[in-house]
């Protein structure tokens, strides 16, 4: 089950979903057909009108929010204890992998890991929500059980 949405406000044909079973799901609602109601049962979408899923979360997606500075970057805060910041414009690069992997002190990263993953803030209790603060880009503010968390991504919002 679809648990949050968000809106993108800088391309508006785009719209996130964050579910029960963790995944993140990217749709172009210039992708739906048959009208604005969708099928004569109500449903709008199947699976294969989505054109990204990502399934990083081990937990519920419990909020997800386009960036107001940056089209393509969105976070999402999960029942999994993480907040994510993700880039929708990184594609995987082989060559600069490779060259990154040849340096001796870093370590390899797990092939299931999205390149589009550019930052995971753990230890949050029970994350519920998560906005991009207004006036400075790359910021979000967050809350959950344990509190009120602000954090700004240092690779993230720094043009």
């Amino acid at each position: 089950d679809v648990n949050v949405m968000s809106w993108n406000r800088l391309a508006n044909c785009m719209l996130a979903t964050g579910a029960d079973d963790g995944s993140l799901r990217i749709w172009d609602l210039r992708n739906f057909g048959g009208g604005a109601g969708g099928s004569a049962s109500g449903a709008m979408a199947t699976n294969s009108n989505f054109v990204a899923n990502f399934t990083f979360h081990r937990g519920p997606v419990t909020s997800v929010e386009w960036s107001r500075f940056d089209s393509a970057m969105l976070c999402t805060g999960s029942a999994d204890h993480t907040v994510c910041v993700w880039d929708l414009a990184v594609e995987r690069d082989a060559e600069e992998e490779a060259a990154a992997m040849a340096a001796a002190d870093n370590a390899v990263a797990p092939d299931d890991l999205p390149p589009q993953l550019m930052f995971v803030h753990q230890g949050l209790k029970d994350p519920k929500e998560i906005h991009w603060h207004h006036q400075i880009p790359g910021m979000c503010v967050t809350t959950a059980a344990d509190g009120f968390n602000a954090f700004k991504a240092y690779n993230v919002g720094n043009e």
